[in-house]
């Protein structure tokens, strides 16, 4: 089958079973944080991925927050992207951006027994296939216009972090006694999730909790509704496949 896994159109209830089931085995190793915006990390740690800092070449790279070695199980961040460094919201979705492709886009089997098998190095051509890279952009990787498979790779592990570092049950626990129209309260959820504001808004609008105009937050349908999301584990990892 190869390291990389043929491409899928997997579409968001897909993606946020994936995730569910990766916080389930978590759950069930008694492997979660202690705190939850350490989830990014635990969750490599999880998975047996290392994570190491490097400075990356600019001029064969372009600007790349990230990469991940499949056949290394390495997830490399740019040393030299300070944001990397004081955002901890772009941290942790970066972190969970790679394990999002590990999930969803590598053939872990593959790459483990490429590692056990004794096949590195590789060639020029087989390098280039093996690793992502993760833009900067995350506006543009919300939008669900790509053309190309790998855009549609880079859309699919960025959903897979949003669901994983902000599942449905935490939603709701986080939510409980906030007001989600209160940028103030939003800050609150945010810090305790450790996730930008950005992607905090996208998940909230995506689980229509809320809407958004011109910086200005209403009641999506679910708010209006009442309509609670899922508020437990088990409901969060029984979802079939």
């Amino acid at each position: 089958m190869g390291v990389i896994k043929p491409h899928r159109q997997l579409n968001k209830k897909q993606i946020e079973q994936q995730a569910d089931k990766v916080l389930a085995a978590m759950q069930s190793n008694d492997f979660m944080p202690k705190k939850w915006s350490n989830l990014a990390e635990r969750t490599a740690d999880f998975f047996d991925l290392c994570v190491d800092w490097v400075s990356f070449d600019s001029e064969q790279d372009g600007i790349v927050a990230a990469k991940i070695y499949p056949t290394d199980k390495r997830i490399e961040l740019n040393l030299d992207f300070q944001a990397l460094h004081t955002n901890e919201g772009l941290y942790q979705s970066t972190v969970s951006h790679e394990v999002g492709h590990w999930v969803l886009h590598i053939n872990q089997a593959e790459a483990e027994g490429a590692i056990f098998q004794g096949e590195l190095p590789l060639t020029p051509a087989m390098d280039r296939e093996i690793f992502l890279c993760r833009t900067v952009d995350e506006q543009m990787l919300y939008q669900t216009t790509q053309r190309t498979q790998s855009d549609w790779r880079e859309w699919q592990a960025q959903y897979f972090s949003s669901c994983l570092l902000m599942p449905q049950f935490k939603i709701e626990e986080a939510r409980k006694g906030r007001n989600l129209l209160n940028w103030n309260h939003l800050k609150a959820i945010q810090e305790e999730l450790g996730v930008s504001q950005r992607n905090l808004v996208h998940r909230l609008k995506d689980l229509e909790l809320i809407e958004e105009s011109s910086k200005r937050l209403y009641p999506g349908r679910r708010l209006k509704s009442g309509e609670p999301l899922l508020a437990s584990w088990q409901e969060s990892s029984s979802t079939p496949d």
